[in-house]
């Protein structure tokens, strides 16, 4: 049986590598649609709920690993950055 580092070594590369190729480029072409005054989808609300309930998921792997803390952080800003501005286009329509 693994023990909780080495589970928690494999579960954070598997995240960083999601974020890396899937979630941020996702992340950062849906700012430049809501930059550019456009509204989320519900396929881009469908994407931003799972990441989300992926990141409540992932809660106590983080308080594990406070290391990765500001780069939480990061992503949380860029994500409710996304949110803010559909909103604002959302409202503004």
């Amino acid at each position: 049986m693994m023990d909780q580092s080495t589970e928690d070594a494999g579960t954070i590369a598997a995240l960083m590598l999601r974020m890396k190729d899937y979630r941020l480029p996702r992340a950062k072409r849906l700012l430049e649609k809501v930059t550019a005054g456009d509204t989320l989808s519900d396929e881009d609300i469908l994407f931003l709920q799972r990441v989300y309930d992926d990141s409540r998921s992932t809660q106590p792997l983080v308080e594990r690993h406070p290391e990765y803390h500001a780069l939480i952080v990061k992503a949380v800003g860029l994500y409710t950055e996304i949110i803010t501005k559909g909103l604002e286009n959302e409202k503004a329509r």
